[in-house]
């Protein structure tokens, strides 16, 4: 787990761009491994839907770990879990979930402010921070910050707000730094050159393609649920016209349609 938490942290170095697929279980993990991806995220909301719940916490946290232990099982590459707020109202049981979920496999979590204060995740990253040494993990913390996804704030206020924020998380432990909801370029060169540590985007209508977000400073890239959407649409999709006309072509289409999925499985 140690070298894969060190390949895990050197993927956000330099000037390249880390493009995370989210994943929602093992299956998935092992596609999205195939097509490329040199580590594997969760999506909490895609998680959340796999097993049937919707997403904020309302999934079971031990189908949470169960999760993130399959994923680390089949892919050869990192895993980071979505951890939303650690499932914790405080420091001691966001640490103790964190320690839970690195014995699951995970050398990276993506934890979230949400509405709550800043100085709670603070306490928490500091937390997080503290059960990674016990175990040995040099864990990547990537610290969400929710002020534009929530639209807590405005305009300049937001900006000064997200920096604020930002500097508060890196000073508590962050390894990164994740800021959902942004897209105009000059607002994200200026939160490269201002939030001290490596940028983390979410896919969102209007932002710029990876070409240009590298150009830019980011460093990560998510999709987030994006992929679990579009998993879930397309479904329903062949589904109803599976229902309405009882074709079994369209089923032979697709990259992985003469692929023998099952070997891209593992015992």
């Amino acid at each position: 787990m140690t070298d894969k938490a060190q390949i895990f942290a050197r993927l956000h170095a330099g000037s390249d761009l880390l493009i995370l697929p989210n994943a929602w279980d093992a299956g998935s993990a092992r596609v999205i491994e195939h097509a490329g991806a040199k580590a594997i995220a969760t999506s909490s909301a895609a998680v959340a839907w796999a097993h049937g719940f919707p997403d904020g916490e309302l999934l079971p946290p031990e189908a949470l770990l169960a999760t993130v232990r399959a994923i680390a099982r089949v892919v050869e590459v990192p895993v980071s879990a979505d951890i939303e707020a650690a499932y914790a109202a405080d420091a001691v049981a966001a640490g103790a979930f964190a320690a839970r979920v690195i014995d699951a496999g995970a050398v990276g979590v993506n934890i979230e402010d949400g509405l709550s204060p800043p100085g709670l995740l603070c306490a928490k990253i500091e937390a997080l921070r503290r059960a990674a040494s016990r175990a040995d993990v040099d864990l990547w913390i990537n610290a969400r910050i929710d002020v534009y996804l929530r639209r807590l704030m405005e305009g300049e206020a937001a900006y000064i707000e997200t920096i604020a924020r930002a500097r508060s998380y890196g000073a508590a432990g962050a390894s990164s730094i994740f800021v959902p909801g942004v897209v105009d370029p000059t607002l994200i060169r200026n939160l490269v050159a201002d939030v001290g540590l490596p940028l983390n985007l979410l896919v969102w209508p209007g932002l710029p393609d990876a070409a240009r977000l590298k150009t830019l400073g980011v460093r990560r890239l998510s999709a987030g649920s994006g992929l679990a959407k579009a998993a879930l649409s397309h479904t329903h999709a062949m589904a109803t016209a599976f229902l309405e006309t009882g074709r079994s072509d369209p089923f032979a289409v697709g990259p992985l349609a003469q692929t023998n999925i099952n070997t891209l499985m593992k015992n």
